[in-house]
């Protein structure tokens, strides 16, 4: 079959070709539009990977079988649909909700204490390591009561905002 004079087949391989493409290069410059806010509907990971897919296998369904092309195209848009549903449910739904480590999360912190490493400057920033029976883990950190906290102090964690931990010296009782 062909639509405008070219054949189907050569309609799916450069479908292919050009939608793969993009989706590489957007893999590749992801971060570049991570800070555009668009629904969940419009991720282009999902678009670029559903018509990838449909153009693939539209190209192999019309290239190694005599179905008919228009059941060709319902079976690759059916395929292509299940992999993307799959893709988004197994892969990019966990990954958009992972945390740096899984063995905590940010809010578990508070009311931990940690060691200042480096020192937190009054209306500045510092690092504090916290420590655990799985690992240790290195903290930005800032004063919650906007004052000096030099390095090897005992800090309490008093809240977490944005990743940032908000810590105040902690007194040995």
């Amino acid at each position: 079959m062909e639509l405008f004079g070219v054949p189907l087949e050569t309609i799916y391989l450069y479908g292919l070709i050009i939608f793969g493409g993009l989706t590489f290069l957007f893999i590749l410059f992801n971060d570049i539009f991570s800070g555009l806010e668009l629904p969940d509907i419009f991720n282009p990971t999902l678009i670029f990977s559903f018509l990838t897919v449909f153009f693939a296998s539209g190209f192999l369904l019309e290239s190694l079988t005599g179905i008919n092309s228009v059941m060709n195209a319902a079976i690759s848009l059916l395929i292509s649909i299940s992999i993307v549903t799959l893709l988004n449910v197994f892969v990019l739904i966990p990954i958009s909700s992972a945390e740096e480590s899984l063995a905590f999360h940010d809010n578990d912190l508070r009311g931990r204490v940690g060691r200042v490493l480096t020192s937190v400057p009054v209306d500045g920033f510092g690092e504090v390591l916290i420590e655990n029976i799985s690992g240790s883990i290195a903290k930005t950190a800032a004063s919650y009561k906007n004052e000096e906290i030099v390095s090897n102090t005992k800090v309490l964690i008093i809240e977490v905002k944005n990743g940032v931990i908000y810590v105040i010296p902690h007194e040995n009782e």
